[in-house]
Formats: C-alpha cells, structure tokens, sequence
C-alpha cells in the first residue's frame, strides 16, 4: 500500500479522472432511487442496472468468472474494482469472498457503502492500495480479475507479477483490457491520456509475453473487440444525451476531453486499431 498514498503525477491524473468520471457513487444512488422510489432494503440485483462500469454488463462478468473457473468459497482477488459492481454480482452469484482492490479513495468508500447497503460488507471487502503493490499476503487468493483497468497502469508487468504473488499455485488470473492492433500515433496517445487517463497500451503479444514471464502458463486469449465496438458506440450516444440534457438544463456539460477522447475511441475500434481481449491464465 501506498506509503501515505503519497503519488506520482501520473496516478494523480487517474484518479482525478475517476473522481469527475459520469459512472459515480451518487448517479447508481439516483439512479436506483428512481426506478425503486427509496434505498430501504436494497438487493444486490437493484444495483445491477447502473453499478456494473465495464463493457458488457453481467454476461462479461460470467464470461470473465467462467475464465477464472470460479467455484463457490474461492477467494477472489479484484484489481482496479471502482465501484465494486462485478465484485458484488460474483459474490452474491457465484459465492465467492472477493477482496477489491482500489487506488481511488472516493471509489473505494463508494464501493464500501454499496456492498453494505446490499447486505454484502462481510462478503466483499475493499481496500485502497495500488495493484502494482498489492496489500495483501502473498497466496492468499483462488483467483485474481480485473476489468478494463490496466489500461490505466503504466507497469502492467508489476501488477501481473503481484497477481501471480498473490495467487495460489494452479490459481486463476482472467481480465480484460484494451489491447492495439496497430500502433496508435501521438497524437492518439496523448488524446487518450488527457481523456480517459490511458496509457502504454500492449499489444496482445506483449501480453501473452508480460504474462508468462510473471510466471502464468495456458494463456488463453479472446478478441473481444466485436463486442465492444456495439458497446462503446451506445455508451458514447448516452454520455451524448447526458451531455445535451446538462446543457438544455444550464449545468456544465462535462469534461470535454474526456468527450473528445471517447469520441476517438470509438473511431479506433471500429477501425480496429484498437480493440478488446479477454486474458485467462494459471499460475504455476
């Protein structure tokens, strides 16, 4: 864990992007008040609709569980975990115990909040720390996962080597990330990091090669990149209409780089220049 969370520039920026990020502790609370009409007596699946901040919604999470060979009890290790939702819906859909890991201090606390507002605080623990040092004992996890995070990491070698320190030997590490299918430009890279805070995105032989070196084996890897191609174009016509509906209202319309950035990431991926993988491997 971070010595005082003292931190470098760089996670800086991330973290600021995720404490303005449009998918917040406050908008799933809103949202769930709306539909529910109060936050008396929550269920983890009241939750679903609006806490799951990754591609795919559930079906990605079974997809990625599935890859991990989740079995009721395991432990379960989530990096980068946000808000906490994939690590709620394993937990009350698998059985499993997850710890998430978490670098910004308001996700953190949000995640916290949620998994007691649904009855699962014992079942889904948070703690704040950084994944390329993650704060926990060496072998004490099943499984390790993640959700387009790493993306976010400049040392994604250091976080494969703690995930495989973390797992148990035969234990499972499945995530997915954005990977390039063909070298982005400068201007793109500097686009995306002032954006959506990405950076030193591998290619998806560089991973296959971070990943064996940390000491996985049976590396499995599914292009994803169809998928959330569809994905993205919708989130990008919602973050559109939130954008118009702030402005008809005379509320400011959002980050505009972060706008900007996504509008661009979209292009890349229906280009193919970017795109999606699904990584599965076993410690050895």
């Amino acid at each position: 864990m971070f010595s005082a969370f003292a931190m470098s520039d760089t996670a800086a920026h991330v973290i600021a992007f995720y404490d303005v990020h449009p998918i917040s502790h406050e908008h799933v609370l809103h949202q769930v008040r709306e539909r529910r009409g109060s936050l008396e007596d929550l269920a983890p699946a009241d939750l679903y609709p609006f806490d799951q901040d990754h591609y795919g919604g559930l079906a990605a999470n079974d997809a990625l569980a599935d890859a991990a060979h989740l079995a009721r009890g395991a432990h379960v290790v989530d990096l980068c975990a946000g808000l906490g939702g994939p690590a709620r819906y394993q937990a009350a859909t698998r059985g499993v115990i997850v710890t998430c890991v978490e670098l910004n201090a308001r996700r953190a606390s949000a995640a916290r909040d949620l998994s007691f507002r649904v009855g699962l605080g014992e079942q889904v623990r948070v703690v704040r720390g950084d994944v390329t040092r993650i704060p926990l004992r060496g072998g004490c996890a099943d499984a390790v996962l993640s959700q387009e995070a790493l993306l976010h990491v400049p040392d994604k070698s250091a976080v494969l080597r703690e995930a495989a320190r973390v797992l148990r030997p035969g234990g499972r590490i499945a995530f997915t990330d954005w990977v390039e299918w063909q070298p982005l430009d400068a201007v793109d890279r500097v686009t995306l990091w002032d954006g959506i805070a990405a950076q030193d995105i591998h290619g998806n032989d560089r991973y296959v090669a971070a990943l064996a070196a940390a000491g996985f084996t049976g590396v499995r890897c599914d292009d994803i990149t169809r998928d959330w191609g569809g994905i993205l174009s919708e989130r990008l016509r919602m973050y559109r209409a939130l954008r118009d509906a702030a402005a008809r209202a005379g509320n400011p319309r959002g980050d505009d780089s972060f706008y900007s950035a996504y509008v661009r990431l979209v292009e890349l991926v229906v280009a193919r220049r970017l795109g999606g993988v699904r990584f599965s491997a076993t410690r050895r």
